[in-house]
């Protein structure tokens, strides 16, 4: 067994193919890992055992948290340079957690929670020691030219499995009743699946061939000196800055969205799975747009129209409030995951690609490292100060008043009423406006301002509705391109302007 997680010396074709297959119905069953453990569910399961605010907050954090030990994981790979072992053996010990956080309902409440918080933090951090090293492997095992089919491929697993399984389990834990025995069980049987699809993607992993990698350099590779570079350059640092702030302010409110729709709105788990299933239905539609747009001009302009109607988004979480457990108020949740489903898969693709194309050729590796690092201390704080304000704000409401005084009398309306989360949407709405200030500051080659972004995101919108249908699909072949127009005409603005930076007049 140990022999088989050697690195070969030499893969022949035939076992590459192999290895790519397995690589895409793997994803298979770490997505249902995932699906059946993490996210709507883990916080669920928390609010089972009776978990605090700060205790779903320290839970949130974990997997960014986590995150930090990439930093002395690549330091790892370069020493041991075998990373199918270390993959698989952080994969083993990561998901065994799981059997214990199964365990965890048939334990008293505090011991259970500990339980819980353990092997959530265990589980991350082994995540993220183990894909450090898959990551490095699949780069010399995937060939460039078959990337782009082999994770498409791959993706298609991913959603399907991810939505099926979170809709299954989000209906068996509907089917119980609350704080019954039988829910227990539920949770437990979610868990002890999850690690049973987590062992078998293990499985999978050791049987696909690893390359040996290069030889060691001469060398020995410092944190010290990978992190130098990056924070000298000041435009990265301006980069950084923006990262940490927009995900400090991302991740102050939205770990708590589902403590938010089930405990103060009163819905059910499943109708929070159902708007976790909108939202990445409409992530995946708009994913192509916002790469078509990033490519045509620049991640920060994509970033300038994505990330406000993200967290205008969130503030507009403020509305459910006022609407509360109705009609109105489902078909508002609805509508309002769609766009944040599509804003913050912009959001998503431009900060991963603003990273790489701001830094210097050739050391690509030690400023995205910096970038995540810093992006992931900023995302895990959040959360836990999130939670442990979160009773302070749950004791305190603002009631906006307006007098009306008629012949029958004086009647007091509150049309607008702020209680417990709502205080953190907006919050952290206004720590969002901060972040969009430090993104302004950062310089990107093709950017193009907020208002022709709009447009060209309009047009898209306009353009991907059109050719839904057969009729105007075929028309629009024989239509000229108005966007080859406008984008002639925005590229011949920006160079003018460029051109008036580099020689200004007098």
């Amino acid at each position: 067994m140990l022999r088989a997680l050697l690195p070969q010396v030499e893969v022949s074709e035939a076992e590459r193919a192999a290895g790519l297959r397995k690589l895409i119905y793997e994803a298979g069953y770490s997505s249902a890992t995932a699906a059946l453990t993490s996210g709507v569910i883990l916080t669920a399961f928390a609010l089972y055992l009776g978990a605090s605010n700060l205790t779903v907050g320290i839970l949130a954090s974990a997997p960014f948290l986590g995150q930090l030990l990439q930093a002395p994981a690549v330091l790892l790979v370069e020493r041991l340079r075998t990373r199918k072992a270390i993959a698989v053996f952080s994969s083993l010990i990561g998901r065994s957690m799981l059997i214990l956080m199964a365990l965890a309902v048939f334990l008293p409440s505090a011991l259970a929670i500990t339980a819980v918080i353990v092997g959530q933090f265990v589980l991350c951090a082994m995540s993220a020691v183990g894909t450090c090293a898959w990551n490095a492997w699949l780069r010399d095992l995937a060939p460039q030219e078959r990337l782009g089919e082999v994770f498409a491929r791959r993706t298609v697993y991913t959603t399907s499995v991810t939505l099926l399984a979170g809709l299954a389990a989000a209906f068996l834990l509907d089917r119980t009743a609350a704080g019954s025995n039988l829910r227990a069980i539920a949770f437990a049987g979610l868990y002890l699946v999850g690690c049973a699809a987590g062992l078998a993607s293990a499985f999978v992993v050791a049987r696909m061939p690893e390359p040996c990698m290069p030889p060691r350099p001469a060398e020995s590779i410092r944190l010290r000196d990978l992190f130098a570079a990056p924070l000298a350059d000041r435009n990265f640092r301006r980069l950084i800055h923006f990262l940490a702030s927009w995900q400090f302010s991302v991740n102050l409110a939205t770990p708590f969205f589902t403590v938010f729709i089930v405990r103060q709105l009163g819905f059910e788990m499943t109708f929070v799975m159902v708007l976790s299933v909108v939202s990445q239905i409409a992530n995946l539609l708009t994913l192509r747009s916002w790469g078509a747009l990033s490519d045509r001009f620049a991640h920060k302009s994509v970033l300038a129209v994505a990330a406000p109607t993200y967290i205008l988004s969130i503030v507009g979480m403020i509305g459910a409030s006022q609407l509360g457990n109705s009609m109105a108020g489902m078909i508002y949740l609805i509508g309002l995951h769609m766009l944040m489903g599509a804003a913050v898969a912009g959001v998503t693709l431009a900060t991963a690609n603003i990273a790489l194309k701001l830094s210097p050729k050739g050391e690509a590796t030690a400023y995205v490292a910096t970038s995540a690092l810093a992006s992931s201390l900023a995302a895990g704080i959040a959360p836990i100060l999130g939670g442990l304000f979160a009773d302070f704000f749950a004791a305190r409401r603002f009631d906006l008043l307006l007098r009306w005084t008629s012949p029958e009398g004086v009647k007091l309306i509150s049309p607008v009423m702020l209680s417990s989360w709502d205080f953190y949407f907006l919050i952290a709405g206004l720590l969002g406006l901060y972040a969009l200030h430090r993104l302004s500051l950062v310089q990107e080659e093709g950017q193009i301002e907020r208002r022709e972004m709009i447009n060209q995101v309009w047009f898209e919108t306009r353009r991907v509705a059109r050719n839904l249908g057969t009729v105007s699909g075929l028309r629009g072949l024989t239509e000229l391109p108005a966007s080859l127009v406008r984008d002639a005409r925005l590229r011949a603005r920006w160079l003018r302007r460029q051109g008036k930076q580099m020689h200004p007049a007098g």
